[in-house]
């Protein structure tokens, strides 16, 4: 089987080759929104006026009534994070595990060569993960091995938690927008029932009735759930990418042979996501 390499002709300060860069912007997330909605777009005009898709009583039942109905489920400090959280769902992760493992091999090798208490000199040079940094002052300090894991493992633990609440929220949202598209569908219907002797009032409350449920479908399929999927996703990898900082402490605070600590990480990566620093 092909091996995938990470190879690059740039070097840093301590002679070992650089990892990529991260990319910032996730396209893929600007994409899908903008290929989405402008094809929604595109059908709502060459059907017709757009405009007979706007309706502000049924936008107030179904963005009034997921927000008010979403807040019951949570507790503010929860939704209070929820909009940074999103916006994690716009941009990659900080933490990209393939990266993570080479960064952490790098340090590994110059902690070979230097020992303990020289490698920090390299490490702004090799990378900017703050959870990196601060685990490898921690095996600067001498502290002992099990006592870094724990403290990561504790980090770990909590950072997931925070990523798994926004995105609990998003789905808790998409399955309540289309019941509140349902209740509007009802308040149009009756509205429109009620007053069946006047033919004006109809057309306003058979608009109400389908709009209603035009808007929650929208919110649910094409904004909440797919939210939801990027931040889980984004979640794991950024839980992958800690267990390789995990990793790396732990082995370079054992003073591992840096080519165990290669084994180990890609026993960890996807099989395309694996690296292979020394060969």
């Amino acid at each position: 089987m092909a091996r995938t390499h990470m190879s690059t002709s740039l070097t840093n300060d301590a002679g070992l080759p650089l990892a990529p860069r991260r990319g910032r912007i996730d396209s893929a997330t600007i994409l899908g929104f903008a290929s989405g909605f402008g094809l929604v777009a595109v059908a709502m005009t060459v059907g017709g006026s757009p405009w007979s898709f706007f309706d502000l009583p049924a936008f107030l039942i179904v963005i009034g009534g997921t927000f008010g109905v979403t807040t019951i489920c949570f507790p503010m400090q929860e939704l209070l994070q929820v909009p940074k959280v999103v916006g994690k769902a716009l941009v990659r992760p900080v933490r990209e595990a393939q990266r993570t493992a080479w960064e952490m091999l790098s340090i590994a090798e110059v902690a070979r060569k230097k020992g303990l208490l020289d490698f920090q000199e390299s490490l702004d040079t090799i990378t900017d993960d703050l959870m990196a940094i601060e685990a490898l002052k921690l095996v600067a300090d001498g502290i002992p091995s099990n006592e870094i894991e724990l403290a990561l493992r504790s980090e770990i633990d909590a950072m997931v938690d925070r990523h798994i609440s926004g995105a609990n929220v998003m789905r808790k949202a998409a399955d309540i927008s289309p019941a509140m598209g349902l209740i509007g569908t009802l308040i149009g219907l009756v509205q429109m029932l009620s007053n069946l002797e006047d033919p004006s009032s109809i057309g306003p409350s058979m608009a109400v009735a389908l709009l209603t449920t035009f808007y929650g479908a929208i919110l649910s399929n094409m904004v909440f759930a797919p939210l939801a999927a990027k931040l889980e996703r984004n979640s794991a990898e950024e839980a992958l990418a800690a267990e390789m900082v995990l990793l790396g402490a732990s082995s370079i605070s054992r003073k591992e042979n840096p080519r165990r600590l290669e084994t180990s990480v890609n026993a960890m990566l996807p099989p395309a996501k694996r690296v292979w620093f020394f060969e």
